[in-house]
This record gives C-alpha cells, structure tokens and sequence, in this order.
C-alpha cells in the first residue's frame, strides 16, 4: 500500500512523481553493507514487460528522466516528463517498485558498478577523513556507514541475497507524491501541518576526550580537519536553531568561518558545515581543508572559534543576519519543483508536514541567542574531531588536542 499525496505547487509544463520508500542503507545487516544501495540501481534495470534495454528506450523516447537514489533512512525513486507524456510513464513506478525483474546479469553489472564507486572513493582523502569521523562519532549505528557500502561487504553480496533483500522491501513503507492529479491522493495543502517536541539525546556522549579523535596518514600537501558531533533528528524542536546556527557558521562571505579563515587569514582551499535532514541524530560536522604548512595555526583558530561558540550566544546582528540568510535558503530551495516534491514526501515519512513559509519564518524569528547557545553546549562541549595528515601534523594536533578539548 503506497500513501498518496498531490501537490499543486503552480502551473508547471511538466510533471514529476517521486516514491519514498522507509528504509535506505540503514536497513542493511552488519554484514552485507551496499546491498540497499545495488537493490535500488537494480530495480531501475528492468520490470514487467520492460528489460533493461526496452525500459531505457521508452523514458528517452518521451525526453524523460527517471532517477533513484538511496539515503541513510530512505531510498527515492523520482520520474518526470512532459505533461503530455506523464500518464504514459506514471505507471511504470509501480512496476519498478512492484514488478521489478531483477536479472542476475543486470545485478552483476550493479554489483561492479558499487565495486568501482568504493574504489573511487577510497582515492579521495576527504571522503576517508569523513568515513573515520562518522565511525567515531556513530560506532555501529547504521549512519557511521556509507550508503555505497565497503569493499569487503559488496564483494560478498550474492543475487539471492539481494531478491531476498527486496521481499524485505516490499513490506516497507512507501510515499508518493506528484503535482499531476494523475496521482490520486491527499492534497498535502488541506492537510493540518503537525508540530514537534522531540528532544534528541546523544550516543557516545561520555567517551573520554581521546575516544573523541582519530587520524589518517595522508602524505600530500593537504591537511583536512573536521569537528562536531550527532545532533537532532528533523523531527526535534531543535532543528531550526542548529539550523541558524549553520547559517550563521558557513552561509556566504558574511559567514564566521569565510570571515575567520579566508578573509582575514587566507589559509583554506574549503570549508563548510555538513548538517543534513535525517529521521535520527543528524551529523553536524565543521569541515576545512588548509595546506600543511598552515594546519597547526588553522587548529588553534578552529579551537578558538569552538570555544567562542560555547561561551559568548551569538549577538543581535549576527543572529539577524544568521536568521536571514537561512530564510534566504529556503526560498531558493523553493525554487525547484523536484526539490520541493522530494523535501514533502521525505518529511511525511519522519511523520512531519511541512510548515507554510509564514509559519516557518515565524519560528525562526522566535529563536533566540540563548537558544543556539544552550544547544551548542548540549551537543559540542565534546566534539569528535578527525584529521588527514602527514604523521607529524596528526601527532602534534593530537596533542594539542589532549590541551584544548581535555574535557
């Protein structure tokens, strides 16, 4: 049973369906990570009455796109076309989902595809420096995992198992919503918006300062740093502080870490933070990339600005500008009809209804200084931090460490 929504959000020449289904790569077993991932590229390799070729061959015949991906906690498949053309192509989401053929030759073809991925993905030091934070900061929860999975897991995964995965999946919740009334279901427009309390507690929050770091040897010019910890799920009362807070962290040239880093020190090749929607403990994680040379003095202004951030709430004209700059982003976010069809379902699946934008920018207008600063103190008075360096760089920042976050 597929929950149904509509949305008529403007008058638009073509139309999109996107199916959310409950469950992405936190559904694998500990021992088979990557199996969600293949059973979702398979599912779009072929159903009833289309092999893969065939299947191919219809979508690009109408100029349309069909697209999948999988998440920690959900796995989206999403057509579009004209809207001439979208009843013709509206029923072959349900055979995806539903009648898939799931070939075994297709399968192999997946199965090296995710082989060549991890592969690719080992050879870039930053993707490496985030899979060890997250598996400090998460140990065996299923987000310290990539949703690609492992080398030795793929390697491993049989076709059997990946059919036995999908009898698995069909009993999954799945959510569709689409702005063609050829989806018949709730106008998501007339629906009550649903509010939350939900406070998130944090896992591993009493490991030791040196349980909290970790490092790679990387011997390039590069030198990356990140810091932070598991925060809230969407559903909590604290997302949208963290949310201003983010804003106020890495939002454009007027953010503190361009101002602190770039502008008035020029030592970074990147910097950001990396803080996405989750239905558990989202990640909020500080990332910044410098060369070796400037690794030791970009630690201790990070340390600072850490420090800052857990003793001094922000003031009146950072917390506007902050407040702006993240109503700013949701406006944008609002400009893309796919994005707006894929950030509904994803929220009905948490058990959310999205707010209109008065009421969203009536709440953040209500978030305070003290706020952010309660909340900073809840979730990153012990950070984990994770660093790719040259040895020498590592042990020296791991002992400034033990210095600065001995608490």
């Amino acid at each position: 049973m597929i929950k149904r929504y509509f949305l008529n959000y403007k008058k638009r020449n073509f139309s999109t369906a996107s199916i959310w289904i409950k469950g992405g790569s936190d559904m694998d077993s500990i021992s088979k990570r990557g199996i969600n991932r293949i059973l979702c590229s398979l599912l779009t390799r072929g159903c009833e009455g289309f092999d893969n070729l065939v299947l191919s061959e219809y979508i690009e015949s109408y100029g349309a796109e069909l697209n999948q991906e999988v998440f920690e906690d959900g796995i989206s498949i999403t057509i579009k076309s004209l809207n001439e053309h979208f009843s013709k192509l509206l029923p072959l989401l349900d055979l995806i989902v539903n009648k898939p053929i799931l070939s075994e030759i297709e399968f192999q073809k997946v199965k090296k595809s995710s082989m060549d991925l991890i592969k690719k993905d080992k050879e870039n030091p930053f993707n490496n420096c985030f899979e060890k934070w997250r598996k400090i900061v998460y140990s065996t929860h299923p987000y310290a995992f990539n949703t690609i999975g492992n080398k030795n897991d793929v390697s491993s995964i049989t076709h059997e198992e990946v059919l036995r995965e999908f009898k698995n999946f069909t009993m999954r919740e799945k959510y569709i919503i689409s702005n063609n009334l050829e989806v018949k279901g709730e106008n998501l427009e007339t629906i009550d918006q649903k509010d939350t309390n939900e406070i998130s507690s944090i896992q591993n929050h009493d490991l030791d300062h040196m349980e909290r770091f970790d490092y790679i040897i990387n011997e390039s010019n590069q030198t990356i740093i990140m810091i932070g910890n598991q925060t809230c799920s969407r559903r909590s009362s604290e997302y949208l502080p963290l949310k201003v807070l983010e804003s106020y962290l890495s939002y454009g040239m007027s953010s503190a870490l361009f101002k602190l880093f770039r502008e008035t020190n020029g030592i970074t090749y990147d910097l950001g933070v990396f803080n996405p929607v989750r239905s558990g403990n989202a990640p909020f994680l500080v990332y910044l990339s410098v060369s070796n040379k400037n690794a030791l003095f970009a630690f201790e202004l990070l340390s600072s600005l850490w420090e800052n951030l857990l003793l001094n709430p922000l003031i009146d004209a950072e917390l506007f500008l902050a407040k702006e700059k993240l109503k700013g982003t949701f406006l944008v976010s609002n400009q893309s009809l796919d994005e707006i069809l894929q950030r509904n379902i994803q929220l009905i699946s948490y058990g959310l209804f999205p707010f209109s934008e008065i009421d969203l920018n009536s709440k953040i207008d209500a978030i305070s200084s003290l706020d952010i600063l309660k909340l900073t103190n809840k979730y990153f008075s012990k950070p984990f931090f994770c660093i790719s360096g040259n040895k020498k760089l590592c042990l020296e920042i791991n002992t400034r460490w033990m210095k600065n976050f001995r608490n």
